[in-house]
């Protein structure tokens, strides 16, 4: 890479001003995001844990709301929700 698109990729990396935080978060910073690696990321994401990236051609994209919606449903350690069946309120 050349000294030019070394800096051009630098300036479109830090357009954004810090106080607003993008909504697309590529794999490796939504598992940053969420406190887990990569690995237990994808994990939760096939179990339904963690939310299903978006498509931007053939980048996948997580919605960062998405990702605290569902980090803020995990259960709590010490608390009935930690305990509580998510099928319970399944109703048959």
């Amino acid at each position: 890479m050349n000294q030019d698109n070394h800096h051009q990729r630098r300036s479109r990396a830090s357009v954004l001003p810090i106080s607003l935080a993008p909504l697309g978060l590529s794999r490796v910073l939504a598992s940053e995001f969420v406190g887990v690696g990569v690995t237990k990321f994808d994990t939760m994401v096939d179990d339904g844990r963690m939310p299903k990236p978006r498509r931007v051609d053939g980048r996948k994209i997580w919605d960062r709301r998405e990702l605290e919606e569902a980090f803020t449903a995990l259960p709590v350690e010490g608390t009935e929700r930690e305990s509580a069946n998510p099928w319970d309120e399944v109703s048959a």
